[in-house]
Formats: C-alpha cells, sequence, structure tokens
C-alpha cells in the first residue's frame, strides 16, 4: 500500500479569472481513490502558524490567513488570495510535513499537493503562496525529527523560493534539475544547480540526473528526501521546455525512488507542476506516485 495524505481544503474552487485550475488535486484524489486498497490515505492538520512565519515574514503571513494580499503580490501569484485559498496555503505545508513523518516510518509516502518552490518569503509567485517545502524541511530539522534533509526538485522551473528560504540553514540542502531559460528569469543559488538546455530528452536528462544527484547526497548525507516531483519535463506540457516522454518521467520517478531505497533515505513526495489537459496532467502525477513507490519497494512495477 501507497501511503498518501490528503487535505480536504487542497480542492478549492478557482478564483474568478484564473488560469491556474484547482481541480487537478480532485482529480489526483479520485484517480487515487479508484486505485483501491493500493493507497492508504492519511489526513493531516494544516501547518501552525508559528512554523509559517519560521521562513516567511510575519507580515506576509498574516496577508495571506487574513485573505488581504495586495493586487501586486496576487499579480506574481497568479491568483487572487480567497479565504479558501488561504485555507489552502496553510494545509499544503502541513500535508507535505506529514507526508515526510508518514515516510519516516514507511520508507516512502506522498502528498497530494504541494511542492509550492517559486514562494519567497515577503510573497508568493508563480502559482505559489506559501512555500511547503521550506516550511516542512525547516520544521523536520529545527525540532529534531531529521538531522539532515534534502529537497530534490525536478520540476521544469527552478525552485527559486525553496532555495532562497533554505540559504545558509543548518542541515538543510537543495537540489533543482530545470530548464534553463524557463521561469523564473532571475534564478536562485541552489546548493546545487542544474540547469539543461531547451529540448532535453530521456537519455541526457536522466543521465544528467544520475551524474549530479548521487554525489550531492554522498557528500551531504541527508536524513530524509524531500521530493518536488513536478512532471511539467514532460514533452507536451504547456509550461515546460524539456521533451521527456511518458516513460521518461516513470523511469525519473522509479530511480529516484530506488537511490533513496538503495542509501536507506526515507522520500516523501509533493505533486509540483504539471501544465495542460487536467485529467491528463492528474494521471501524470499519479503515474509519479506509483514509480516512486515503485522504486522504493512499497509496491512491485508492472
Amino acid at each position: 500500500m501507497i501511503p498518501v495524505v490528503h487535505h480536504p481544503d487542497y480542492v478549492a474552487e478557482s478564483p474568478p479569472g484564473s488560469r491556474y485550475r484547482w481541480g487537478k488535486n480532485g482529480i489526483v484524489r479520485d484517480l487515487l481513490a479508484g486505485m483501491g486498497d493500493a493507497i492508504d490515505w492519511h489526513g493531516c492538520v494544516s501547518m501552525p502558524r508559528v512554523w509559517i512565519e519560521a521562513v516567511h515574514d510575519d507580515a506576509y503571513v498574516a496577508e495571506v490567513i487574513e485573505a488581504r494580499v495586495p493586487p501586486h503580490k496576487e499579480r506574481r501569484i497568479g491568483f487572487a488570495v480567497t479565504p479558501s485559498m488561504a485555507l489552502r496555503a496553510q494545509a499544503v505545508p502541513g500535508g507535505t510535513y506529514a507526508a515526510a513523518r508518514l515516510a519516516m516510518e514507511r520508507g516512502y509516502a506522498a502528498n497530494t499537493a504541494g511542492g509550492s518552490h517559486h514562494a519567497l518569503a515577503d510573497t508568493g509567485a508563480g502559482y505559489c503562496v506559501f512555500n511547503d517545502l521550506a516550511i516542512a524541511a525547516h520544521r523536520l530539522v529545527d525540532e529534531g525529527t531529521c538531522e539532515r534533509v534534502l529537497v530534490v526538485d525536478v520540476d521544469v522551473h527552478q525552485g527559486d523560493g525553496t532555495a532562497s528560504l533554505l540559504a545558509g540553514r543548518t542541515g538543510l540542502a537543495t537540489y533543482s534539475i530545470h530548464a534553463d531559460r524557463n521561469f523564473p528569469a532571475r534564478k536562485a543559488v541552489s546548493t546545487l544547480d542544474v540547469p539543461l538546455s531547451d529540448g532535453v530528452g530521456d537519455d541526457e536528462y536522466l543521465t544528467t540526473l544520475e551524474a549530479t544527484l548521487v554525489p550531492l547526497i554522498d557528500s551531504f548525507a541527508p536524513t530524509l528526501l524531500l521530493y518536488q516531483a513536478g512532471v511539467d519535463p514532460f514533452a507536451g506540457d504547456r509550461l515546460g521546455r524539456l521533451a521527456l516522454t511518458q516513460a521518461g518521467l516513470n523511469e525519473r520517478d522509479r530511480w529516484v525512488g530506488r537511490l533513496a531505497r538503495a542509501r536507506g533515505l526515507p522520500i516523501a513526495s509533493a505533486l509540483g507542476g504539471g501544465y495542460g489537459d487536467l485529467l491528463d496532467v492528474a494521471r501524470r502525477h499519479v503515474a509519479s506516485i506509483v514509480a516512486v513507490a515503485e522504486g522504493t519497494g512499497i509496491v512491485r512495477h508492472a
């Protein structure tokens, strides 16, 4: 059984005029539910405000929680932060944290949302409000649950927010493999950045991933991996610039799972990006969750 974390507030109505459609979280939930006993469902609680404020500025946290984010920040985020969006923003980091705690017990667990890697200290950006990866990683180390956490980000866009929020913090490191010419225009500095040229396909991508991630894991020696499993490196993704096939995405996720297992590392995943037809994107996210689980040995590869 695959441990999966879900919160009802993940599925929120899209704000008027939003180009981002939250419906994929509901479809991911429904597709996973259709797998029956293969999924071991877990709830979570919203992240306490004190832990959100440990990585985001207090004033910005108040703006979000009180649903009074100024228009210039909402434009940067890409949608209005309504009361339902504010609840969602607090629930998602709680889910990523809960998945990490589950992974430490079970080897792997997935959050059905999250991967909001563009959110910065004083503002959201790129459809991200609070940075669940940074919040969860910081809390896990600060409270003594984990000694060292590595955020592994394979989204087609650089994890600029995660890199900036976790830079210089003890016991935390960031890895980002992404399309160099894609959003954001101004990149942050991760512990290790791996920029790729447009059009990179399966073979080059997988070779580069192995050549760069393995040495970082061996040198940093994390005790937990937080995996931002964006599916937007897919060749047909609306906002991607890479050219992975579905088979390539599956092998990427399976390989990361195998690597975690070989090093004896628990791994928790968050959805990350994926843009296009909602059902197609949701299916890719579900395939990602299953592939990581196969790599870790929780389920057998079909």
